[in-house]
C-alpha cells in the first residue's frame, strides 16, 4: 500500500515537471504575448501579485529596479496581478511607472506556471527555459541577484 501511494506521488511529480517543461502564453495589458520560449537564454522571473497586497506593493520597486538591471541582458520579470479589477491594475501601472510587462490575470491563466496559494507568489525560471524557484511572499532584488550569481557559477 505504501508503495503504490509512494508512486503515485512519484508520478504526480513527474506530471507536475511536465506541465512546468510546456511554459507559459500570456498576453499583457498592450497585448503582446509573452512566452516562456521567447526569453531562451534569459533568466524569467513570473511574479503573481494584486493591487490591494501590501506586500506585493512593497515588492514592486525592487522587481523594477531588478527589471530595469538586467533586461537588455539577463533576466526578464513579468508580473500577473490577481484579483484585482483590470482598471485597478492600469491605474496603478500607470502611477507606479512599471516598466515590466503586466498581465492581468486569474487562478486559470496561473496555473500555466504552477499553484498560487497565496500573494505575491514568484517562480523564476532559468536560460534553459527550466523552473528553478518558487517562492510565496515577498522578495527582493538582492535575493534574486544572489541567487542567480549562486547559480551561475556552477
Amino acid at each position: 500500500m505504501k508503495l503504490r501511494q509512494f508512486l503515485s506521488a512519484a508520478l504526480l511529480l513527474l506530471a507536475t515537471g511536465a506541465a512546468f517543461a510546456q511554459g507559459f502564453d500570456f498576453k499583457d495589458l498592450q497585448g503582446k504575448k509573452q512566452r516562456l520560449s521567447d526569453y531562451r537564454g534569459q533568466w524569467v522571473l513570473v511574479n503573481f501579485w494584486a493591487t490591494w497586497c501590501p506586500p506585493c506593493l512593497e515588492e514592486i520597486p525592487d522587481l523594477i529596479a531588478l527589471h530595469e538591471a538586467h533586461r537588455k541582458t539577463d533576466l526578464v520579470v513579468i508580473g500577473v496581478a490577481l484579483d484585482s479589477t483590470r482598471e485597478s491594475v492600469v491605474e496603478f501601472v500607470a502611477k507606479k511607472k512599471v516598466s515590466y510587462p503586466i498581465v492581468f490575470g486569474d487562478y486559470t491563466l496561473a496555473q500555466q506556471v504552477g499553484e498560487v496559494n497565496a500573494l505575491p507568489t514568484s517562480f523564476l525560471y532559468d536560460p534553459a527555459g527550466k523552473l528553478v524557484s518558487y517562492q510565496e511572499g515577498m522578495l527582493t532584488r538582492e535575493s534574486v541577484e544572489s541567487y542567480i550569481r549562486s547559480k551561475s557559477k556552477k
